[in-house]
């Protein structure tokens, strides 16, 4: 049996890596992903057969992490095009602690003792919908145990780990020139004043302060936000911090004002103006609740902010971050189990990572499109299975009104019906998640290919 023959997802997903064979191997991969959960090998082979041709797609020397990424990147610029787009990016680890026997090539992990290594995507969002589009870029990397004698500050920013904030920067401005508008967003870590003084011309961005810098006029960042009138107070939905935790809805006052940063004294690009103007916007919960910390928001951003509804939007921009959590926990423990797999070496990880990211990605847009989306089926299968959800979808209709399709033929949220019922919602109740399309996702492949093989056998019978 293997992988299977059928693709449902267009073929070269992932990359053409100089051959059909791997192209469609790499397909089939990012189907088993989405149909299993899971990036354990020996469930994604179904048999000894299907193992070995993923391990030899993951050895194979024209399979690269490169060639992944930049074909990802293409097909999610296609479908930002005129629109209003929102990257998030973001680092997360994968720790080996306690399972690092026989693990080839890597180094220590975060804690500095577990083998590990460390990726940092950038994600595109519609920054009106709300909905992921896709993976516009993506650096994995693991640490060495040499010594470094030179002291981080006295290292040039391109020897640090840190230039992946303005790497990843510099590839949204490079993929989406066609998008409407593009505003990269990230956490404290990406506070860093050379990411502001380099941001591409084509790229707006907003960032969690970390540092309370030091502003023109001798005052700091954090004390003159604190002077500043508050110009309204809004409802901000913040995001579960892990699975099992249920997300909460926090009033925060918001303040906004100009601020002139200045360039830091120590660690500094030599290269950078000694002043930059951007514009801060804080976010701090009123009444906060008392079991937990309070949230609180200054958030430094490059767009300008006149009025209370121009906080409100940038901080409505900075909470779509939360997106790319959400594909970093289908990737970890509370999803796929990436830190679960047996595949040893270090090259061979980093290439089922991104095989994970990918199918993370296209379930998670297929959870998005639950409620309604204008954008097409074809973002997700290819055309091709169109035939075969147009049967399905008639059988999974009911007697009431709520049992019917409602979306557009042909639309994703339309197909997003179809697996959802597949996966067994009742369109009723609590909307599908993850697990269901994921569940859905499998019957659909299945059936897909029973439809496929029936239309070839009575073409064959026709002849």
């Amino acid at each position: 049996m293997g992988l299977g023959n059928v693709l449902v997802i267009r073929e070269g997903a992932l990359g053409e890596f100089g051959d059909v064979r791997r192209a469609a191997v790499g397909t089939r991969l990012i189907e088993r992903v989405m149909e299993t959960g899971s990036l354990v090998v020996r469930k994604l082979g179904r048999d000894r057969a299907g193992e070995i041709a993923i391990h030899r797609f993951l050895s194979a020397a024209s399979v690269t992490c490169g060639e992944m990424v930049a074909t990802l990147a293409t097909r999610t610029a296609a479908a930002c095009t005129g629109r209003r787009i929102v990257a998030a990016q973001d680092t997360t680890e994968i720790n080996f602690a306690g399972r690092e026997e026989c693990r080839r090539g890597l180094g220590p992990a975060g804690d500095g003792l577990s083998a590990g290594f460390f990726i940092h995507p950038v994600i595109a969002i519609d920054s009106e919908t709300e909905a992921v589009l896709g993976l516009l870029d993506a650096r994995i990397w693991t640490r060495t145990d040499e010594f470094v004698a030179t002291s981080v500050r006295a290292r040039v920013l391109e020897d640090k780990e840190s230039i992946r904030w303005l790497d990843g920067a510099a590839q949204a401005g490079t993929h989406l020139t066609q998008a409407a508008s593009v505003v990269v967003v990230a956490d404290r870590e990406s506070d860093i004043y050379a990411g502001f003084a380099r941001r591409p011309a084509s790229v707006d961005l907003i960032v969690r302060a970390a540092q309370d810098r030091a502003l023109h006029d001798g005052a700091s960042l954090f004390a003159v936000a604190a002077g500043w009138p508050e110009l309204a107070r809004t409802e901000v939905l913040v995001a579960p911090s892990r699975a099992g935790v249920r997300g909460r809805a926090a009033t925060v006052a918001l303040r906004a004002g100009p601020v002139v940063i200045c360039r830091p004294r120590h660690g500094y690009d030599p290269d950078a103006p000694p002043q930059l103007k951007l514009t801060m916007v804080e976010a701090r919960e009123v009444d906060g609740p008392g079991d937990g910390q309070p949230l609180l928001w200054r958030l430094l951003t490059t767009l300008e902010v006149a009025d209370a509804a121009g906080a409100a939007d940038i901080v409505r921009l900075y909470r779509l971050r939360w997106r790319i959590e959400e594909i970093f926990r289908s990737l970890k423990a509370d999803g796929m189990r990436l830190e679960d797999t047996q595949v040893q070496d270090a090259g061979r990880l980093f290439k089922l990572a991104l095989v994970g990211l990918a199918a993370a990605t296209r379930t998670m847009q297929l959870v998005d499109a639950r409620d309604g989306s204008a954008r097409p089926a074809t973002d997700v299968i290819d055309a091709s299975v169109l035939p075969a959800a147009e049967a399905i979808a008639p059988t999974l209709e009911g007697k009431t009104v709520r049992q019917h399709n409602p979306h557009p033929r042909h639309s994703l949220a339309w197909l997003s019906w179809i697996i959802a019922r597949l996966g067994g919602w009742n369109c009723y109740y609590k909307p599908p998640g993850p697990k269901t399309m994921r569940a859905g996702w499998a019957q659909f492949a299945a059936m897909a290919a029973g439809f496929a093989l029936a239309a070839q056998s009575a073409a064959q019978s026709n002849v």
